[in-house]
């Protein structure tokens, strides 16, 4: 029942990503509450693992959400255009720099939602043909799904990781921000040379001018240096919270109620600035995103309680121990193999889970963990079945008008994945082996 149980949750999420993916996860968790797999006890440690992780993401969300009533989305979408005077190659860059900072600030699955439809709509009105707009679309979604691996807020299963392993986000942080930026500038490298030939040289004249029509709550600005000025201010509050979250880490204090509070004033900003109740916060917040998580974690607690997780430390133990090399290659391709089979969530928290009971030296575990992440947000992207957020960008830019098949994903992520990911893999080894 377990097993049937997890299979009918990854399938319906490959099979319709559309759908609400907390009420399959629902089912599948109930069916493996009815098995015996799970207690009501494990339910009370299961709480207690993704609780904080839970209400970060939401935090992080609601700040979106803000930014998004300021109209802050239109407004950088805007700017982008206009730094791209013209040129398709740097409208490239800045397409893929936008989405990078659109999770780091945000998350992952928040920066497709968010900057999907604003691409959309930009290359739409520049007049460009489908196969002129791909490049800026994949390019995209792929830097916006790998962004979450430097820092572990910009992930919902990785924050539930770092509760698993016992590692604080300041850690984390030290210890892969580096190689995972580091990968990320590899996979925009490897993503240029692959359009290269696409990418149109010159832009349409119309792309130098603000691109997304519509009102928003700014328009009573009275002038753009004043709109500027407003926006940066929010920018910096944003990224103040957000280096707070690692200050917090850092002390020891709770992250979640960092951005609890962080958010808190930035509604109380929009409330003051704009006349809006934070009441539509109730309405707008997408409080699923709960039920998913703790609905998977139920589902995957039960895999470890019948006897997964023992198989999978048979299995590996015997390679990962003692070599940091080893750990780092063969815990990453082992969770970039399994997110393209299962979905990155569930395989990252088999892999946490598993590493968890290999009784691993703590440097080997956390290059272990490190390199799990690592499989899970980057090799998860070989294929569109391996993140929630690449089948809802598919789905996305399909109901867009722009339709993307699966061969011309992997004909790109087949030659960029692969070569990012070990690369990624063997620069965290030693970077974390030479620093720690």
């Amino acid at each position: 029942m377990t097993i049937c149980a997890f299979l009918f949750t990854v399938s319906f999420l490959f099979w319709r990503p559309q759908v609400n993916e907390a009420i399959p996860a629902t089912i599948g968790a109930f069916i493996v509450l009815l098995s015996g797999s799970v207690s009501l006890q494990d339910l009370g440690e299961i709480t207690g693992t993704i609780g904080g992780a839970a209400v970060t993401i939401i935090a992080t969300i609601v700040m979106a959400i803000v930014l998004e009533s300021f109209g802050f989305f239109n407004w950088a979408a805007e700017l982008l255009t206009k730094k791209a005077r013209g040129s398709g190659i740097r409208l490239f860059w800045l397409t893929n720099l936008f989405c990078f900072l659109m999770t780091l600030f945000v998350n992952n699955d928040g920066s497709i939602l968010i900057t999907t439809p604003i691409l959309l709509l930009l290359l739409q009105n520049m007049g460009l043909k489908n196969k002129q707009k791909i490049p800026y679309l994949l390019s995209g979604a792929l830097i916006a799904t790998a962004s979450s691996a430097p820092i572990g807020v910009s992930n919902i299963v990785n924050l539930i990781a770092l509760k698993i392993v016992h590692m604080d986000l300041y850690m984390h942080t030290a210890m892969m921000f580096v190689p995972a930026s580091l990968g990320l500038v590899l996979l925009t490298l490897l993503l240029f040379a692959a359009f290269y030939r696409v990418l149109p040289r010159k832009l349409p004249p119309v792309a130098r001018w603000s691109l997304l029509p519509g009102s928003h709550p700014l328009q009573h600005t009275p002038a753009p240096d004043n709109r500027n000025r407003f926006m940066r201010n929010i920018l910096i509050f944003v990224f103040c919270v957000r280096i707070s979250l690692f200050i917090a880490s850092y002390f020891h204090f709770s992250v979640a109620a960092t951005a609890v509070i962080g958010s808190s004033l930035l509604l109380g900003w929009r409330w003051i600035y704009l006349k809006i109740s934070p009441a539509d916060m109730i309405r707008k917040t997408p409080w699923y995103i709960l039920v998913f998580a703790f609905g998977m974690y139920v589902i995957i607690y039960g895999l470890r309680n019948i006897g997964l997780t023992d198989w999978l430390i048979h299995v590996m133990q015997p390679l990962v121990s003692g070599d940091p090399m080893h750990a780092s290659v063969l815990m990453g391709g082992l969770l970039s193999v399994l997110s393209n089979l299962f979905n990155n969530h569930p395989a990252l928290m088999v892999g946490t889970i598993t590493l968890m009971n290999m009784g691993l030296d703590p440097l080997t575990l956390k290059i272990s963990y490190l390199a799990s992440v690592i499989g899970s947000d980057m090799g998860s992207l070989l294929l569109p079945i391996g993140t929630l957020a690449t089948l809802m960008w598919m789905h996305i830019v399909r109901r867009g008008g722009v339709p993307i098949s699966w061969g011309q994903y992997i004909k790109i992520t087949a030659f960029v994945i692969p070569i990012t990911v070990v690369f990624t893999l063997i620069v965290l080894s030693y970077w974390v082996y030479w620093i720690f």
